[in-house]
């Protein structure tokens, strides 16, 4: 017996009702029993992960401390009916934990924690219990309530720079989770966040190194020298997330060992003064900056010399420089060139994100490399392995998304 909410009606869809989404499943204890008859113990790592299965013991009860723990699992699924038909999050994704006392918890998996952003759910809170001869699981989703400082509501609405823009791109993506009045919030915390970025901007230049320092937190940076080490170069994929003049300058600047590898390709800055101001402090923090297009053989050239190249991807690519790739669910214009070098060179592409915490200062991430996805069409092969960076680049929008660039086009296809 299964059942859910109604998730795919219109009026949950487009105003989802906070903490009321919810799950609810039954497991009959005899289809875990037989699973554990029929698997090998290291395929149940399919369905459980380690803790659940050393939770569960090897007593009588194993079978149902199992099954009530994969209801809770189906019943977390569900409140994802669209990612979970499409294959984007399964059972496995939610794994259940219990604390000090005793009491339940779901520990979402990389895509589950994705899916959960996407839907602007904080936590899944579970209950799960059994009988004799079956084991339910009830999951509740908590909304997330989006902060506005002030300041944020006061630019929105007089200083309403590309308003327009940042509202439909803000409907596009979040329009079937957020209502109108959660979109506005959210459209205004963007505006906060524009206010500190540009606040930020004027100031680093003043700031002591001490200062530059102690402003930003750097996590994983063995990924990018683990990377590093293979001999090939490195490619970067990042985008405008948090404040990215403080990640480079005050944060991958502190690193003597990468002093003079990095070179960001980038497109010129409008007006002409304000790129010449920008290029300067990047050449002067000893990055070097490579034009978007015509470079092919230059950046080619630097990763035979083992350097760093970084990407900006998440910007609008023409369709002669592009691929139409999805970016955060809708069809989006993505460039080719980065795929294609990667699959070229073999050089390790490293997603590199940053973002500002509640306290002001910021963190630079680098994460894990993403491989390029083998085709035997070399076109399917480059649009798949685009999405891929697409991908990675929406997992960290989603964890802060009024940390990114809403005044951007970024879907003109």
């Amino acid at each position: 017996m299964n059942a859910g909410t109604d998730t795919n009606s219109p009026a949950l869809a487009a105003n989802p009702p906070p903490s009321t989404r919810c799950g609810i499943d039954t497991v009959e204890i005899a289809r875990i029993e037989k699973l554990l008859r029929d698997t090998a113990p290291e395929d149940l790592r399919r369905f459980f992960s380690g803790q659940e299965i050393a939770d569960a013991g090897e007593g009588p009860g194993r079978a149902a401390s199992l099954a009530a723990r994969f209801a809770a699992k189906e019943a977390c699924c569900k409140l994802f009916p669209r990612e979970t038909a499409l294959g984007v999050i399964e059972p496995y994704d939610f794994s259940v934990r219990k604390d000090g006392y005793g009491a339940p918890s779901i520990e979402p998996s990389a895509a589950a924690r994705t899916a959960m952003d996407r839907a602007f759910i904080g936590e899944i809170r579970i209950s799960i219990t059994h009988t004799d001869s079956s084991a339910s699981a009830v999951a509740v989703a908590e909304t997330k309530r989006i902060e506005v400082p002030w300041f944020g509501k006061l630019f929105y609405h007089l200083l309403p720079i590309k308003r327009g823009t940042v509202m439909a791109n803000l409907r596009r993506v979040f329009g079937d989770v957020l209502s109108e009045d959660n979109l506005l919030r959210l459209a205004q915390a963007y505006y906060a966040h524009f206010a500190r970025f540009m606040g930020e901007f004027f100031r680093l230049p003043w700031m002591s190194a001490n200062k530059k320092k102690a402003m930003i937190r750097i996590e994983n940076i063995e990924a990018i020298e683990r990377a590093y080490a293979q001999g090939k170069g490195v490619l970067l994929l990042t985008g405008h997330f948090g404040n990215w003049e403080v990640a480079t300058v005050a944060g991958i600047g502190q690193f003597a060992q990468f002093k003079g590898l990095f070179h960001f390709v980038r497109r010129p800055l409008k007006p002409a003064p304000l790129n010449a101001y920008v290029t300067w402090r990047f050449r002067r923090a000893g990055f070097g900056t490579i034009a978007k297009r015509g470079s092919l053989d230059t950046i080619l050239d630097l990763l035979a010399q083992q350097r760093i190249v970084v990407f900006i991807y998440d910007q609008h690519a023409t369709a002669r420089e592009g691929v139409v790739a999805d970016f955060l669910g809708q069809p989006a214009r993505t460039f080719r060139s980065l795929p294609i070098i990667a699959m070229d060179t073999g050089a390790p592409v490293i997603p590199a994100t940053s973002w500002r915490e509640p306290d002001g200062t910021h963190v630079l991430r680098f994460e894990d490399p993403v491989p390029v996805v083998e085709h035997e069409n070399t076109s399917e092969a480059i649009r798949l392995t685009a999405r891929a960076f697409n991908a990675a680049l929406e997992r960290a929008l989603l964890r802060h998304p009024e940390q990114w660039i809403w005044m951007h086009k970024r879907w003109k296809v």
